[in-house]
């Protein structure tokens, strides 16, 4: 993974793989703000509100740096490969990408409950100038699930697959922590700056909370842990995570 400069985003990204960046970080004199739709949008409808926030906000569709995303069910990896294709085609269209790496990080999960009829946008995260003053940075971390290595994307790589013991969920969700360091400091952050943690399993907490997330989290678990209900979109994952600090979160009508 390498760290480069979005020329028009305003944010620096780790790179990924080709449907998304690692992590997004915000460049001196920008912050990252979170706009979070009041229900899921289907996709290409969602892009255009997208494109519409940003033109009212006076910002390029290259500020578009995060998306968090919501499936019907999780996918074959097959389907997962044909979805990822079609969505970074609007990526494109958008001239969002830098040669041909992909900078925007992604969140990509199956509600367990409520979920959308289609494929949908959830929330997007953008640039934009910094006015007051904020010190810290702001930064998010694309979502990862269980998988050895995130750049395979074949039931090879899943950790301990079909392995839902406690045992096994544990081994699951150390590999995910390790993947969120090596994100987080790969933008030059660490833990004590994350202000939101958010967890995607139809698990219980109790396999995660006090052996895998609490040392690792320290004093920012004052912040507490947000539980999706969900899978990762993947059939035959069993957990996922993300994490963020940004300069404001807001939900649109």
């Amino acid at each position: 993974m390498q760290i480069v400069d979005h020329p028009q985003g305003d944010y620096r990204f780790l790179t990924g793989i080709a449907p998304y960046s690692s992590s997004v970080i915000a460049q001196p004199g920008f912050v990252l703000i979170r706009a979070q739709f009041a229900a899921p949008v289907p996709i290409q409808p969602g892009f255009e509100q997208i494109a519409s926030y940003l033109a009212a906000q006076g910002r390029p569709r290259q500020a578009l740096c995060a998306m968090e995303l919501r499936l019907p069910a999780p996918l074959s990896f097959e389907e997962f490969i044909a979805f990822n294709a079609s969505y970074r085609t609007t990526l494109e269209e958008w001239n969002i990408p830098v040669g041909n790496l992909n900078p925007v990080a992604r969140t990509n999960v199956a509600p367990a409950a409520a979920a959308p009829p289609v494929p949908s946008l959830y929330a997007f995260t953008f640039t934009a100038p910094l006015i007051n003053g904020l010190s810290e940075p702001t930064f998010v971390v694309a979502g990862a699930g269980d998988l050895r290595d995130q750049a395979d994307l074949t039931p090879a790589a899943i950790v301990r697959p079909g392995d839902t013991s406690h045992d096994g969920l544990l081994e699951k969700a150390n590999v995910v922590m390790e993947v969120m360091s090596e994100r987080l400091h790969g933008i030059s952050v660490d833990w004590p700056q994350v202000s939101t943690v958010n967890i995607y399993t139809p698990h219980s907490l109790d396999h995660f909370l006090e052996p895998v997330l609490l040392p690792t989290l320290g004093s920012i678990a004052v912040h507490g842990v947000h539980w999706y209900y969900s899978r990762p979109p993947i059939a035959g994952l069993e957990y996922e995570m993300d994490l963020r600090h940004v300069g404001a979160d807001y939900r649109l009508a």
